[in-house]
């Protein structure tokens, strides 16, 4: 297994996000575009200590940006990950 570190990039903090959290038990995090399921899943329950019921991923383009004077640039690329907590689990991430 990769580091704990390398997959979880970050939180995402959003409007969605938070409602999927207060209703559903599900936290959006940021993770590597190498990860999978598997790898994500043992990297929430090290880091955050929390028992976890399902992940499912999406894969996001990034997005064209113009730079300067110069032609059309791109943003990177990244994969986002909802993750499902087990029943009677609440994390508090704020």
């Amino acid at each position: 297994m990769k580091d704990i570190y390398q997959i979880i990039n970050k939180v995402r903090i959003s409007e969605k996000a938070t409602m999927l959290q207060e209703t559903a038990g599900e936290i959006v995090l940021e993770v590597a575009r190498s990860a999978n399921k598997i790898e994500i899943k043992k990297a929430v329950e090290v880091a955050f200590g929390k028992k976890v019921a399902s992940v499912r991923t999406c894969n996001y383009d990034g997005k064209l940006k113009r730079q300067r004077r110069a032609d059309a640039g791109r943003t990177a690329h990244w994969k986002k990950a909802y993750v499902k907590l087990a029943n009677g689990e609440t994390l508090d991430l704020v």
